[in-house]
């Protein structure tokens, strides 16, 4: 069971015509590097398998203290360079806190809720 106060981020990146394969290429790159930085729970590279010009790179984190330090690895550079260098046509990136059922249902003012299970 993952940490409360466990953190995530979700990067969708789409290549730009004809540099998907590069794209992956220089995206796998982060994989070795960023499972081994302090505090990393998850960390992986996708492919969509409809749309093979879009990639995904999800984390998960112990705390959001771990998270700040893998954005302040010199391996990030790469999304700069990526853009410079024209390999992706856009690039999203997005944070996340875990949010538990007890904080969704007072969050939400949800009424007792029949759950999935």
């Amino acid at each position: 069971m993952h940490n409360l106060s466990a953190v995530s981020h979700l990067v969708s990146l789409r290549a730009s015509a004809g540099n998907s394969a590069r794209l992956g290429a220089r995206l796998s790159a982060l994989i070795a590097p960023s499972s081994s930085t302090g505090g990393c729970l998850h960390f992986a590279l996708q492919q969509s398998m409809t749309d093979k010009d879009v990639w995904v790179i999800s984390g998960v984190w112990i705390d959001a203290s771990a998270m700040n330090d893998w954005f302040a690895t010199p391996e990030l550079k790469i999304f700069s360079e990526l853009v410079t260098e024209r390999l992706v046509s856009s690039l999203d990136f997005q944070t996340f806190s875990h949010v538990s059922v007890a904080q969704a249902e007072a969050a939400y003012g949800l009424p007792d809720v029949r759950k999935a299970g």
